[in-house]
């Protein structure tokens, strides 16, 4: 069983008439490179500043590392986070930024910082200004700051906004890398689905405060895959018949009145035919499948 180290329950959070986040459930299993997807506004900062402790909920409950309420105050020092970015001062190095952050967090053994910036393939400019960083290395200085600690969990609001591809390519590898070899586990948040998609095993689909949907990668690439969808009465016999009469054995059953078949080989008119033969209602047949894109607009009922 996985364990689950981060979850929220109904959390809901209000700004005087304004809701921000609505009865929100969110859950984050050790080893997820989590994803939360939203536009601008949706309501992810909100719950990322909640479970931090930036800012308190207005109802609900979280739980961090199994523990919640007061209990999970002493939890949090195992998370670290780049929610709004940190003040790195121009005029100082990689090291000497890092260093001053040690201070005021009270770390005390300064070899952690060239162990945070050998994560983040920052050793060989530690002593470069930070002026002359490109974006894509401020990005990764950030990741570098919510590190210093040593932390379990790691939570980036927006890590990759603005970076162009190469910068993009190079906090993929970062984060694969401290997921694998480090045993971190991240949450990332974004507006691009097709940038997280590329990283993240889990994702959170967010708007307008409220969870739209949670699924695993393997979910939404057969949401989105191109498939044939039947719509039947008897999902089950439909199921037996397509196996022993066509032997179709790729397809899924995505609940009491539809089945999905990835068969490419499939043909409507033989399923359909084959289906009234054997008294089986029918209520469709069509293809289906989108781009990730259209998925996210789909979803939040964005019309394309």
């Amino acid at each position: 069983m996985q364990e689950i180290i981060l979850q929220t329950k109904k959390i809901t959070k209000r700004y005087r008439k304004f809701c921000a986040l609505k009865q929100a459930d969110m859950t984050v299993y050790k080893g997820d490179i989590y994803g939360l997807i939203g536009r601008n506004g949706a309501g992810k900062t909100t719950m990322m500043k909640i479970v931090t402790g930036l800012t308190n909920q207005t109802e609900g409950e979280y739980s961090i590392f199994g523990k919640s309420g007061k209990s999970a105050e002493s939890e949090k020092r195992r998370i670290g986070c780049l929610i709004e970015n940190p003040a790195f001062f121009g005029g100082l190095t990689a090291y000497q930024n890092l260093k001053y952050y040690c201070y005021q967090k009270g770390i005390t053994d300064l070899k952690q910082i060239d162990n945070v910036l050998s994560l983040v393939n920052l050793s060989d400019v530690k002593n470069k200004k930070f002026r002359k960083f490109s974006l894509g290395m401020k990005q990764r200085l950030g990741i570098a700051f919510a590190l210093l600690d040593s932390p379990d969990l790691v939570i980036l609001d927006e890590p990759i906004n603005g970076l162009d591809p190469i910068g993009i390519s190079e906090l993929r590898k970062t984060f694969h890398k401290l997921n694998k070899e480090n045993n971190i586990t991240f949450m990332i948040s974004s507006h691009i689905l097709s940038e997280l998609y590329a990283v993240a095993n889990r994702f959170l689909f967010i708007d307008k405060g409220k969870v739209l949907k949670e699924v695993t990668k393997q979910e939404l690439d057969l949401e989105c895959s191109r498939c044939l969808v039947v719509r039947t009465n008897d999902t089950k016999k439909t199921a037996m018949l397509i196996e022993s009469k066509l032997g179709i054995e790729d397809y899924k059953v995505i609940n009491n009145d539809e089945i999905r078949i990835y068969d490419e080989s499939a043909k409507p008119d033989v399923i359909n035919k084959m289906l009234i033969c054997e008294n089986v209602e029918i209520s469709g047949i069509y293809e289906s499948g989108v781009s990730l894109e259209d998925y996210f607009k789909q979803l939040i009922g964005e019309e394309n």
